[in-house]
């Protein structure tokens, strides 16, 4: 992978997890009770946003974990802010755990892409002094 392309899967992938972070964020707000009905739009937005930007990522890398399954089956445990409020404390406890399962998976194939991308700066800068 050139770095240009890596460079811009990293940034895709940050602006990813930032999203990833969003939809804690509303099970949060499931949590207190307290959302409006413009929350439950934002929600579905960013489940959107999760859902494609998953494909437009796994085209690129190969990912075993979190798979595909797993995203999906998050995303499908939690259709509305006002479904997962409702929740018994244990199943949106459930929900908080896969989140953080794959919120995790994602910091650690970001962490994976960064040294690879620090590797190819590093031989592009030890490649200069190898030149004659």
């Amino acid at each position: 992978m050139s770095n240009k392309k890596l460079d811009q899967l990293i940034l895709q992938l940050e602006n990813y997890i930032e999203v990833w972070k969003q939809f804690n964020n509303y099970i949060a707000l499931a949590r207190s009770k307290k959302f409006q009905p413009e929350d439950e739009n934002q929600f579905l937005e960013i489940k959107s946003v999760i859902a494609q930007e998953l494909e437009m990522i796994l085209a690129v890398i190969e990912s075993g974990t979190p798979s595909k399954e797993d995203v999906h089956s998050l995303i499908g445990s939690a259709p509305s802010i006002r479904y997962m409020s409702e929740l018994p404390e244990g199943s949106l406890r459930a929900i908080e755990n896969q989140w953080h399962k794959s919120f995790i998976s994602w910091q650690s194939i970001l962490g994976q892409l960064k040294v690879q991308q620090r590797a190819e700066e590093n031989k592009g800068f030890f490649s200069m002094f190898g030149k004659k």
